[in-house]
């Protein structure tokens, strides 16, 4: 069949595999280009990627194999493709990171399913005991709108709510091309801690525990699971929002884990990331208009970076690098050329300007929109959108 995009909303409801795999590609190439070697101190040699089929979680994957030779499994939630429909994005990733890993020879493994189940942790253990063994890396990146207690049966959804107060704030829909302005009711208790279920450190700490109890955590294993912090546009929605006190549930978890695990010297933090185009970001309020302007002064600056670049600077700055920086919680950040004070000025600058007249002169809209399809593997360079191709494509 053709593929084309069919956008809905926030999301795209189908991907196109040939495009899914050559972006997948360039990741590669980039990270091939970087010189890094699994010679280097600390060099990962077999890793457990949780959420492994998009966005950061990918580049993560794609990082540590082909730019360290390390051993990966995967643990990613996505769709096959029928004879009716396409795959998820992250399902044809996943097939081109087969295909390439394969071909490099390096182990890939990768389980389907809810992360958040006592039963794909026992299959993913079970996996590595069988496979790869030990791991002495293991990112965390799931994002989930919602997630099932383990051991309740119960089920938690959470909310993009202020926290405190009702806030009121421009925004961008992308569906009408229109700028207007979004009025969000403060959360009540029950909401932030719902939101703190699904987003916070405790699925976090429950795999390390069940890695570390199944004697798959190598001496000196390192992990660390990603967030967003953002600065004063974006902290009425983040950093003083529902997400935001889920966040702070992740420093929790971060030293939590560095506890319990001292005996095995378990090295844990939170790692803050840049704002990009995620399918997660593209569905809260303010964040399409804030990454659109945000693409504009930083592409200006010539600071501007996508996942892969971001993730390979994470590996080398911070995770394999004793000497890292961290903040005042024990952080990674690797958000400072998004965050420093004169690019956020730039950015707040052209923040009051904005109107819907000026919109697409004053932002990048463009390069929001394209980043958007790439995620579903359209718009990339060098395929064919009008050939026949199989979406029928198997790990």
């Amino acid at each position: 069949m053709v593929i084309s995009p069919k956008v809905r909303g926030f999301i795209c409801t189908n991907a196109h595999p040939v495009g899914c795999a050559k972006s997948v590609e360039n990741q590669i190439a980039y990270v091939k280009a970087q010189g890094l070697s699994a010679e280097a101190a600390d060099a990962p040699k077999n890793v457990l990627v949780l959420g492994c089929s998009t966005g950061y979680g990918l580049a993560s994957r794609i990082t540590a194999s082909f730019g360290y030779g390390a051993n990966t499994v995967g643990v990613c939630f996505e769709k096959a493709p029928t004879e009716r429909k396409t795959g998820t994005a992250g399902w044809y990733n996943t097939a081109a990171f087969h295909s390439e890993a394969k071909a490099a020879g390096v182990q890939a493994h990768t389980l389907n399913g809810d992360a958040f189940s006592n039963e794909l942790k026992a299959q993913t253990i079970e996996t590595l005991k069988n496979t790869i063994g030990k791991v002495d890396l293991v990112v965390y990146s799931l994002a989930s709108p919602r997630r099932t207690d383990p051991e309740t049966g119960e089920v938690y959804k959470s909310t993009l709510k202020p926290v405190g107060q009702a806030y009121e704030t421009k925004t961008y829909d992308t569906d009408k091309d229109l700028i207007h302005t979004v009025a969000l009711e403060p959360a009540s208790q029950d909401e932030i801690d719902n939101t703190i279920k699904v987003m916070g450190g405790e699925d976090w700490e429950l795999w390390i525990k069940a890695l570390a109890e199944a004697d798959l955590l190598a001496e000196g294993a390192k992990t660390t699971a990603y967030t967003y912090i953002g600065k004063k546009l974006t902290w009425p929605i983040y950093g003083s929002a529902t997400i935001g006190k889920a966040k702070e549930d992740l420093d929790r978890a971060a030293t939590a884990i560095n506890t319990t695990y001292a005996n095995l010297n378990v090295d844990a933090h939170v790692s803050s990331l840049k704002a990009l185009v995620t399918q997660a970001s593209s569905a809260i309020p303010v964040m399409p208009l804030y990454i659109s302007l945000i693409y504009k002064v930083m592409k200006e600056e010539g600071t501007h970076e996508g996942c892969i670049e971001q993730i390979v600077g994470l590996f080398t700055q911070c995770l394999l690098n004793d000497g890292a920086t961290l903040d005042e919680v024990n952080r990674y950040r690797m958000d400072g050329k998004e965050t420093n004070d004169a690019t956020q000025a730039k950015i707040e600058e052209l923040w009051h300007q904005v109107t819907q007249d000026n919109f697409h002169e004053l932002s990048d809209y463009a390069g929001y929109n394209a980043d958007f399809l790439n995620l579903f593997g359209f718009g990339i360079e060098g395929v064919d959108y009008e050939a026949d191709v199989d979406p029928q494509v198997s790990w």
